[in-house]
C-alpha cells in the first residue's frame, strides 16, 4: 500500500509559558482581549503536519511520500526527511518564499496559542494527485491550505483514492459547507475532541449522520486517549504513560502516522489505534514534533510492555 501525505511544510517556533494562560484572561473582558505572555523559551524546530505524519510513518518503515509545497529555505530540510526514508519527489519548492511558519506557546498545563505564517503552503493548491500521486492507495488530507485541502478531496473522490479527512486547526476556518464537501466520501474523519464539536456545530451534523458521510471516525482525548469508531463500534484506545512530558506539538500528528501504518499492514484496529497512542507518546516526550526517533524493534518492545498484540507486530519487524 503506498500511502501519500499532504499537508504543511513548516518551521516551528515553540515557546515556553511559565504559568496558565486562564490566569490572565479577565472573564468580564473577553471581548476586548489584549495580552503580552513573557517565555521562558524559543526553539525553532522541524514541522508541518504532513512532514511531521510522514517522518513518524518512516520510522515505523512506511516508506511514505510527501505532495507538498515548501520554500526556498527547505533544501536542509529536505535532506533531513530523505536521509529518514521520506520520498520527497513530490514536495515542490516555491522561489522567492520561505516555507510556512508555526509559532506556538505553551503554558504549564499544556494548553497553547498558536499563530500560522501560510508562506509557500498558499500554492499547495497548484498540485494535483492526477500529476503527483496518481498511484495512491492511501492518503491524508492534513492542515493545508484551505482550497488545496478542498481539492484533494475532490480529486480523491474522482480517482477513487481512499482517503483520511484530517481539518484539525483549519476546522475553525472551514465554513460548514467546506467541511461537508471535505467529510463527503472520506474512509475517516480525524479530530481532537474540540475539532470534532466544532464541526458538529458548524454542519449541523451529529454522529450518526457524520458517519453516514464517512467510513470511520478518529477523535482523540488528549490525557483520555482516544476514540475510534469502525463500522458502528466504538473502540477506547488508552494513553502509553509518558516518561515525562516536554512538548505537546506534533503528537496528534505522530497519532495519524501510528495508526497509518498499522492500516498499512492490515492490522486489527485495536492495534493500529495503540499504535497510534505509542507514537504520540513518544513524541510528547520529546521538544519538537521531529525529535524522537527509535527503530521498529524498540517501537514493538514498549508496545507489549503495554498492550497484547498476540504476535501481530512481529510483521512490523519484517517490513
Amino acid at each position: 500500500m503506498k500511502i501519500v501525505v499532504t499537508g504543511s511544510i513548516a518551521y516551528d517556533y515553540l515557546m515556553s509559558f511559565p504559568g496558565k494562560f486562564t490566569d490572565s484572561l479577565v472573564a468580564n473582558q473577553l471581548h476586548t482581549v489584549s495580552l503580552s505572555f513573557l517565555v521562558d523559551s524559543l526553539d525553532r524546530q522541524r514541522g508541518g503536519t504532513a512532514a511531521n505524519i510522514a517522518y513518524t510513518l518512516a520510522l515505523l518503515g512506511g516508506r511514505p511520500t510527501v505532495m507538498a509545497t515548501a520554500g526556498h529555505d527547505f533544501s536542509d530540510y529536505r535532506a533531513w526527511l530523505d536521509s529518514h526514508g521520506v520520498d520527497t519527489s513530490a514536495i515542490v519548492e516555491i522561489e522567492d518564499i520561505f516555507c510556512a511558519s508555526f509559532f506556538v506557546n505553551t503554558d504549564q498545563a499544556q494548553n497553547q496559542i498558536a499563530s500560522f505564517y501560510t508562506g509557500a503552503m498558499a500554492y499547495a493548491g497548484k498540485l494535483s494527485f492526477a500529476q503527483y500521486a496518481a498511484d495512491a492507495d492511501l492518503t491524508i488530507i492534513a492542515p493545508n491550505a484551505p482550497d488545496a485541502m478542498t481539492q484533494y478531496a475532490a480529486e480523491c473522490r474522482e480517482l477513487g483514492i481512499p482517503f483520511i479527512y484530517d481539518p484539525s486547526q483549519q476546522a475553525a476556518r472551514f465554513t460548514g459547507e467546506d467541511l461537508l464537501q471535505g467529510l463527503d466520501g472520506s474512509q475517516m474523519l480525524a479530530v481532537n475532541e474540540y475539532e470534532y464539536q466544532l464541526i458538529q456545530e458548524k454542519t449541523g451534523l451529529n454522529e450518526d449522520q457524520i458517519l453516514q458521510k464517512v467510513g470511520s471516525l478518529l477523535v482523540t482525548l488528549a490525557g483520555e486517549g482516544a476514540r475510534l469508531v469502525i463500522n458502528g463500534d466504538e473502540l477506547r484506545i488508552p494513553v502509553v504513560p509518558p516518561s515525562a512530558i516536554s512538548d505537546p506539538t506534533g503528537s496528534g500528528d505522530a497519532f495519524r502516522a501510528g495508526m497509518m501504518r498499522g492500516m498499512q499492514l492490515d492490522l486489527p484496529w485495536e492495534i493500529a489505534g495503540r499504535m497510534g497512542a505509542l507514537a504520540a507518546t513518544y513524541v510528547l516526550e520529546q521538544l519538537g514534533p521531529q525529535n524522537h526517533a527509535y527503530s521498529p524493534q524498540e517501537f514493538v518492545a514498549r508496545y507489549r510492555q503495554h498492550f497484547d498484540d498476540d504476535g501481530a507486530l512481529d510483521i512490523l519487524l519484517t517490513n
